[in-house]
């Protein structure tokens, strides 16, 4: 049987996003050692983008601003401003949408895009990434690198062999030549941990993997395992969703059973924290603010209880569900009581651009949100670097409750 004609994906991914979007602003630090950070007046901040010359002093995102000043002292720190981020990561994928109308924002400097249905129009795969890099260079002044291929993976891995402002295409015929030799970390969704692992089977590098038995890998890592002998082996058939069909969801909600019955403020209160991250920052992704929150309750004997209350505001923090949750579960359930599963949903959701009625009175709450959005912005950024379950709350920190964050998937120095 013939097989079907592949399809052309490319990947974009813009080059050192944060910090590129502020040099539009600062053109004067273009040249000198510059940085995005959490907390520029704190030397405990965190480094979280750089410019190319910042770069070259071995300046890393996620590691401190004093360790950074120590191998760079007169670099420059400049505060994050997420808004201008949002802005210009949508201006990046209208340009995309000139091409094709299936384009998927992978987060917010990242895009996959379907153009196989536009190739008679616009030239090949390679042709349309290089128009777009040109177009994303003179509109709006910024640089990516685009990777294109037959699939999603490997379009993704190919916008990571070659930057900044480069394209790289990966075929059926070079793929075995680009992507085998690499070490097995390079593998996309392999993480430290299951580096690891692999590496002591024997599996070192992604060749390696890809002629493993899918068994053995499915043996070893479980469905992970056969997912990843699938993407070695360019068995990624995924499709690139339409950019109209990103579903507007009507909850978010995490729940988890834990190790041990949970009572008391302390432990509700720890629960709740890695509860609610999880669900703000879904929140987040998904572009949502919520209007009330939703909390199920389980006990030991297996009875449940669920109860839920609209808020006076609009939220999308963990900071502001935790409180909301936590008041909520205060009003009903005793807190000696024991708790076997707690669930925390958002729910009554709206864009979170849609208008809010604020009170007059109500500037110091206002004020607050706004700080704890930035921060955990902040976060998202370094669990878009570095995985979603990189960096947490301090709350969640050595409990023996079952929330844990594990360590980041990849230890990649591009933005």
């Amino acid at each position: 049987m013939e097989r079907k004609k592949d399809r052309t994906i490319l990947h974009c991914d813009m080059n050192g996003f944060y910090a590129s979007v502020e040099l539009l602003d600062y053109p004067q630090y273009k040249n000198i050692p510059m940085a995005v950070c959490g907390d520029p007046k704190s030397r405990h901040g965190i480094i979280l983008a750089k410019n190319e010359p910042a770069k070259k002093f071995g300046i890393k995102t996620a590691e401190t601003i004093w360790q950074a000043k120590k191998k760079c002292p007169s670099l420059v720190c400049v505060p994050p401003h997420h808004d201008k981020y949002s802005k210009y990561s949508k201006m990046i994928n209208e340009i995309y949408l000139r091409y094709t109308d299936m384009v998927e924002p992978f987060s917010i400097d990242e895009s996959w895009l379907d153009v196989s249905a536009s190739l008679t129009l616009f030239g090949s795969g390679k042709e349309i990434a290089d128009q777009i890099r040109e177009i994303v260079k003179k509109e709006l002044g910024l640089t990516l690198s685009a990777g294109v291929s037959f699939n999603k993976i490997f379009a993704k891995m190919g916008s990571e062999y070659k930057k900044p402002d480069a394209t790289t295409v990966i075929t059926r015929e070079n793929y075995k030549n680009i992507i085998w030799p690499m070490d097995i970390s390079e593998m996309f969704f392999v993480g430290k941990a299951t580096a690891d692992k692999l590496k002591t089977a024997g599996i070192h590098t992604i060749g390696d993997l890809a002629n493993t038995s899918r068994p053995l890998l499915v043996s070893m890592l479980g469905k992970h395992g056969g997912m990843l002998y699938d993407y070695s082996n360019g068995l990624d058939e995924e499709p690139v969703s339409l950019y109209s069909d990103r579903e507007k969801i009507k909850s978010v909600g995490h729940g988890m059973t834990f190790t041990r019955n949970i009572t008391g403020s302390e432990d509700i209160k720890a629960a709740l924290s890695g509860l609610c991250d999880k669900v703000a920052s879904r929140l987040r992704r998904n572009k949502m603010r919520a209007w009330g929150v939703k909390v199920d309750i389980k006990d030991p004997d297996f009875n449940v209880v669920s109860k839920q209350k609209q808020l006076d505001a609009a939220i999308n923090t963990a900071e502001d569900i935790s409180i909301a949750s936590y008041e909520l579960i205060t009003s009903f359930w005793p807190l000696d009581r024991p708790i076997r599963l707690l669930t925390v949903t958002a729910i009554n959701l709206v864009d979170e651009n849609e208008a809010q009625q604020l009170s007059f009175f109500d500037t110091e709450n206002t004020q607050r949100r706004q700080r704890a959005e930035s921060v955990e912005r902040t976060l998202d950024m370094i669990r878009d670097k570095y995985g979603s379950s990189s960096i947490g709350f301090g709350r969640t920190v050595n409990n023996d409750i079952g929330i844990k964050y594990k360590e980041p998937n990849k230890n990649n120095d591009d933005d």
